[in-house]
């Protein structure tokens, strides 16, 4: 038998189509971890740790596919999945962006977002971009329609676990409020918080000084007075520490701290939930029929928060008058020997907080509101006078405008940074079982804060709509002081003080120089003495 020769690599060419493998697409994977608390993060090995281990192994048995991970890390620890304002998340999107990142690998769809309109944002882009992606525990991977749906089943019941979490967390704190326990927030003079128990503890020292408070106001039956008391003596509101080690300084007394000493239910041994007045697990260090009376004198002295009605015999500069010392608000006030009525303005910061915070007094109602009236009158008799007063009234409202938008947007932005702060820590918060007290502090703080600025913010809002709302024309203004000569005789005096306050903004009154200065609509025209 001859043998068979072996075929030429030119007859094999000839007879035969070699077929070359097409080369793998590479596909360019970034693994995206997410903890919603800061604990264990500093561990040597850490959830992250571990979500980014599984991850690895994932795109480890993908490799044949061409799927090879990238150098960035993109580690969210501490941020909820609540929203998408993690810096993370927010450097894996500018990544996607420009092109870098073809697959996003996390270890549950959880991570990447707990809100169902927040992922579904994600997937848009994702799907935008042409960037898979995929949960390594779960088997979704979008590339297929199949794998869509369980995408969107699942993240819906995500979602209902996050407001299950956080109703639950709520329900937890007002039964703990219900049964008199303490639940977070700082702690009030008299008492120190026990961290490991998780309640109020006596303290001693500031104890007796509370009880002496409130001998104090029964002994002089004045706020005023008590305040310049306890300031005199060097006694402060609380000061603590937190758990975290962050430092609260007491502060000086003045009127609204110490009402709110003289009225905390805490001091009795109960607390207030919805309205209701319930015993709470700590030890009341006030005897509680010495609060009674003090409650009542409060009362008797028409210190009720603001809810009686004050002023109820008018005023001229009621709103406007301003103390030139301090900068505070005069406020009408009266007093009655027998059948004679005495009327006065009186500076809020002397009434709140004594003689050494401000040396204005009391000054002499009729006198002041008969020397305002008649620099109006000056003014309407003197048409270059009318004019500077039109042309400085521009520049003060601008220059007011100006302030209060910057304000608006420092508070704006501070608002927004904040806010974020205080959605991660209720995440956080009700995503474990005993919170931590640094938290519940932490988010009692913000949430103090966030408070104030928003009514801040208010006030801003209202006063730039007012102030671009003002026509402001020097026809008008020498037409409203014109008509003020014409009228101011045969008006009553409540609509007098209406038409004082419609035509000057401020009255500043110097108590050193005995003098005013009216700010007429954003103007200001020097007095005399």
């Amino acid at each position: 038998m001859n043998p068979v020769a072996a075929p030429s690599a030119a007859s094999r060419h000839r007879g035969h189509r070699v077929q070359v493998p097409a080369p793998v697409k590479v596909v360019r994977c970034a693994i995206y971890t997410r903890k919603s608390t800061t604990e264990g993060l500093d561990s040597d090995f850490s959830s992250l740790d571990n979500q980014r281990e599984a991850c690895e192994s994932y795109i480890q048995s993908q490799r044949s596919e061409g799927w090879n991970l990238i150098d960035d890390r993109f580690d969210d620890g501490g941020f909820s999945g609540g929203n998408i304002e993690r810096p993370a998340l927010q450097r894996l999107l500018t990544g996607i962006d420009a092109g870098g990142i073809d697959c996003v690998v996390v270890y549950k769809i959880d991570r990447l977002s707990r809100s169902l309109l927040d992922f579904v944002r994600l997937m848009e882009v994702f799907e935008q971009r042409q960037v898979a992606f995929v949960a390594v525990t779960q088997q979704i991977n979008t590339t297929t329609s199949a794998g869509r749906l369980m995408l969107n089943v699942l993240m819906s019941f995500a979602q209902f676990e996050r407001e299950i979490i956080a109703e639950r967390t709520s329900d937890k704190m007002c039964a703990a409020r219900r049964k008199g326990k303490w639940c977070g927030g700082p702690p009030v003079l008299g008492y120190d918080i026990d961290h490991d128990r998780k309640r109020l503890v006596v303290n001693p020292d500031e104890a007796e000084q509370v009880r002496e408070v409130f001998d104090l106001y029964l002994e002089k039956q004045s706020m005023l007075q008590v305040v310049c008391e306890l300031n005199r003596r060097g006694w402060t509101t609380k000061s603590y520490q937190t758990k975290t080690g962050a430092h609260h300084p007491g502060a000086v007394w003045d009127k609204a701290k110490l009402q709110r000493i003289l009225t905390n239910v805490t001091y009795i041994g109960k607390t207030r939930h919805q309205g209701q007045v319930i015993d709470a697990e700590h030890e009341g260090i006030v005897d509680p029929a010495i609060f009674g009376q003090v409650q009542e004198l409060i009362q008797a002295n028409g210190n009720s928060s603001g809810g009686t009605v004050r002023n109820k015999h008018g005023a001229l500069l009621k709103g406007i008058l301003r103390c030139g010392q301090c900068g505070a608000a005069m406020a009408h006030t009266y007093t009655k020997k027998g059948n004679r009525l005495y009327r006065y303005y009186t500076c809020t910061t002397y009434q709140k907080q004594g003689p050494e915070a401000c040396t204005t007094r009391s000054l002499p109602a009729q006198e002041i509101e008969d020397f305002v009236v008649e620099q109006i009158r000056k003014l309407a008799r003197d048409p270059d006078l009318i004019r500077e007063v039109f042309e400085e009234s521009i520049r003060q409202r601008q220059e007011h405008l100006t302030r209060l938008e910057s304000e608006r947007k420092r508070l704006t932005k501070q608002r927004r940074q904040k806010g974020e702060e205080i959605r991660r820590l209720v995440s956080a918060i009700a995503g474990t079982t005993r919170p931590s007290q640094s938290l519940s502090e932490r988010l009692a703080e913000l949430e103090q804060w966030a408070a104030d600025v928003d009514r801040r913010l208010e006030e801003i809002n209202a006063q730039v709509t007012t102030l671009r709302a003002q026509s402001i024309d020097i026809d008008g203004v020498t037409a409203a002081l014109q008509e003020f000569e014409a009228v101011w005789g045969v008006l009553t005096f409540t609509e007098q003080g209406h038409l004082v306050q419609s035509v000057i903004r401020r009255a500043t009154y110097d108590h050193g120089g005995q003098s005013c200065r009216i700010s007429l609509r954003g103007a200001t025209h020097p007095g005399g003495d």
